[in-house]
């Protein structure tokens, strides 16, 4: 019974994490809280959740992959940058100081949350900048170099800071042209699913990974990852949004307060 509470716990975690992932991001603060609650050291959680929530990202994906569909030449190009962005970002992390990094997480969700929230008026002002991208200025065909390039720095964004990817790949997809919320979604999850790729990857070579805890987390959030993002297909396109910007200002906050207060 000892062993099964903890469990049950870190189970039900994961599932809300991959199903918070799908619907809006910050999934993260179901999960890890559970796996230091269920008593693994800290490094050990960030990599065990990592791994676990990896394929919960596919499943989102996959549930989306009507969506995706519909700029199939576009996810090829947004595959290879976020890769290699992931890779980026996580040697930028490694030569990046805990206190400076610490200090400067609330302030990267601000950013991500209130592009978000105001995408429609800073889209105005993207118009200008997309000229000197080489973007194209349709918000019908969203993509080319320019808007490839914004992604390798979301990318790098995600490998070097992972909580608030999600927001901010929402972010920077809706002010390149992307429009339509699910379609947001769908892209966000098929981003994030190559960025853990690359982390996950990096946590089972170095062989810091609960397998145990591991296991159960990546059956749980997989199918929590499913049920939110079919969820969120039914979901009020408003709505939807709403929880976006609810998810991100509930994370800068959480982090302001941690970094600044406690």
């Amino acid at each position: 019974m000892t062993e099964l509470l903890p469990m049950l716990l870190v189970a039900g975690g994961a599932f809300l994490a991959g199903a918070m992932n799908a619907m809006a991001g910050g999934g993260t603060f179901f999960s890890f809280p559970a796996l230091l609650a269920a008593g693994l050291p800290p490094v050990t959680a960030n990599a065990s959740n990592t791994v676990a929530l990896w394929p919960a990202s596919l499943s989102s994906a996959w549930a989306y992959r009507q969506e995706l569909a519909r700029h199939r030449g576009w996810v090829m190009g947004l595959t290879a940058v976020s890769f290699l962005g992931g890779i980026g970002g996580g040697l930028l992390l490694l030569a990046t100081s805990n206190a400076a990094f610490a200090r400067m997480i609330p302030w990267l969700l601000l950013i991500a949350t209130a592009l978000f929230a105001f995408s429609n008026q800073v889209g105005s002002l993207v118009k200008r900048v997309k000229g000197w991208l080489g973007q194209q200025t349709q918000k019908s065909n969203p993509g080319g170099p320019g808007g490839l390039l914004f992604q390798f720095i979301v990318a790098v964004y995600g490998g070097f800071f992972g909580a608030g990817q999600g927001i901010l790949t929402l972010a920077a997809l809706s002010i390149q042209g992307v429009t339509h919320v699910q379609e947001l979604n769908g892209l966000k999850n098929w981003i994030a699913a190559v960025t853990y790729t690359v982390s996950a990857l990096t946590f089972i070579i170095a062989g810091a990974i609960s397998w145990p805890h591991t296991l159960v987390m990546l059956l749980t959030a997989t199918l929590g990852g499913y049920a939110g993002a079919l969820l969120a297909k039914r979901l009020p396109a408003l709505w939807l949004k709403r929880l976006v910007i609810g998810v991100g200002a509930s994370l800068t906050l959480i982090y302001f307060y941690k970094t600044y207060v406690s």
